[in-house]
């Protein structure tokens, strides 16, 4: 089997408190002094554990409750007044839903939004583009969708955050 080492236990025994003369009282109310132990969580590990059982070709899947963030909004173009508005008053929506936003606000081509979306690896990404937007709809994708699906503006930071869940 392979492991990963994620934290580490020492006992000290009473050798520090015995020190630091630091006891309690024993059964028979004598001064005993106190058994110490050294514990920690190695965080960087821990995420990396969790990267290495999370992923696929395209990057990070990140489960929601590791999630740096709950969900991706990616308008397709900044240029477009409409498409990024939108897209800020869907970033709200879901910051007032619970689930906080990444926005991202690049002047890039879509194609480069979408696969670093994929690398980040957030658990759902909203897609504002016009085509969506003249329905009055959004593309929702979980990260492990193969497709996305198109929800009513007005809907999808409640349906983002029933996929996410709570903060």
């Amino acid at each position: 089997h392979r492991g990963i080492e994620v934290g580490q236990v020492f006992y000290l025994g009473t050798k520090y408190s015995e020190a630091m003369r630091a006891t309690f009282l024993g059964a028979h109310g004598r001064e005993r002094p106190i058994e110490m132990g050294c514990y920690g969580i190695g965080i960087t590990r821990t995420v990396a554990a969790a990267i290495e059982q999370h992923h696929d070709d395209a990057g990070i899947v990140w489960p929601a409750p590791l999630a740096p963030y709950g969900a991706h909004v990616v308008p397709v173009s900044v240029e477009d007044a409409k498409l990024r508005e939108t897209a800020e008053q869907l970033a709200a929506a879901l910051d007032a839903a619970g689930v906080d936003p990444l926005l991202d606000d690049r002047d890039e081509r879509p194609g480069v939004k979408f696969k670093d979306a994929d690398l980040i690896g957030l658990p759902v990404r909203l897609t504002v583009g016009a085509r969506a937007l003249a329905r009055g709809c959004v593309e929702l994708k979980p990260r492990g969708a193969r497709e996305a699906a198109e929800v009513p503006v007005g809907e999808a930071a409640a349906r983002a955050a029933a996929l996410v869940g709570p903060r």
